[in-house]
């Protein structure tokens, strides 16, 4: 057995060249936390997007209520060869009523994929987002409101339409990812309409005729505003875009059948430069002394 007195002093000479150590080698910093983008802050982690959420929410429920006492002639849906400048809307008739909604940060939040994006952040491919579509399951959740309102709005004996850009191929865990957050029932080619399901790709106006066909949509809800018409991707730089937006008889919808949930993360609300943001008229810089 070795000398306790020799292991005892070993190990306080182990211990001072690892002190020794210390003062002589610089320190290897620990990772650090990749900042969260602005945007995403605001969506996903701030208390006021999540009571807009709820009270995009609570607006839409009580409007769908007064057009379900109603019975409205005309639905909210663009005719074909309606213009924003002078809509023209599919006739309800006597056809059973709907609401028309995106999925993708209208009804759910897309937690996993924006956190991977936050952690490594870089340019959109298409191909991390099919995967994510493909096993997305468990990492969304529902936007704040959303189950109840959708809930309240099937006891009003209104039928719950998903209208999304999520593709074809991936139907089956789309149904199962909206059912899953407690927002289904979502059946493709009933309640649920995806890209692939017609030749127009991304545009959503084909799936919307396809749906006002069958049903008096009576509101729709979305994050851009081609969740409401494709006439709003024509082309339109920011400025006249907004403008389309803010005047014209096309104005008076929003919050009155069409309804809008903020995104600042992503989508066709996120361009233009400095000159197109903001009016030379506008503009200021401090005076020279306070800079």
């Amino acid at each position: 057995m070795a000398d306790p007195t020799l292991l005892k002093k070993s190990g306080f000479l182990v211990l001072a060249l690892a002190l020794s150590a210390c003062t002589t080698t610089q320190a290897v910093p620990l990772a650090s936390t990749p900042a969260v983008p602005p945007g995403m802050q605001y969506l996903y982690g701030s208390g006021e997007a999540a009571a807009q959420a709820l009270q995009t929410w609570r607006q839409l429920t009580g409007f769908v209520a007064q057009k379900v006492a109603a019975s409205p002639a005309e639905s909210v849906i663009l005719a074909e060869g309606a213009s924003l400048a002078a809509p023209r809307w599919v006739p309800c008739g006597t056809k059973p009523k709907a609401v028309v909604f995106d999925v993708d940060e209208t009804v759910l939040l897309n937690l996993g994929f924006e956190a991977n994006d936050a952690a490594h952040p870089a340019p959109y491919d298409q191909k991390v987002w099919n995967a994510w579509e493909r096993s997305d399951l468990d990492k969304v959740a529902a936007q704040p409101g959303a189950v109840a309102a959708l809930a309240e709005l099937r006891r009003m004996g209104v039928t719950v339409i998903f209208n999304t850009n999520r593709s074809i191929a991936n139907a089956d865990i789309t149904r199962a990812t909206i059912e899953a957050a407690g927002l289904g029932p979502a059946v493709h080619g009933e309640t649920l309409y995806l890209s692939g399901d017609d030749a127009m790709g991304s545009r959503k106006d084909g799936r919307r005729a396809t749906i006002a066909a069958k049903f008096c949509v009576v509101a729709m809800g979305g994050d851009q505003l081609g969740d409401f018409s494709d006439l709003f991707n024509a082309g339109l730089a920011p400025a006249p875009r907004r403008a389309t937006v803010l005047s014209g008889p096309i104005a008076a919808h929003f919050g009155a059948g069409w309804f809008v949930w903020p995104n600042p993360v992503y989508g066709t609300a996120l361009k233009g430069g400095l000159d197109d943001i903001f009016p030379q008229d506008k503009r200021w810089a401090p005076p020279a002394g306070d800079k």
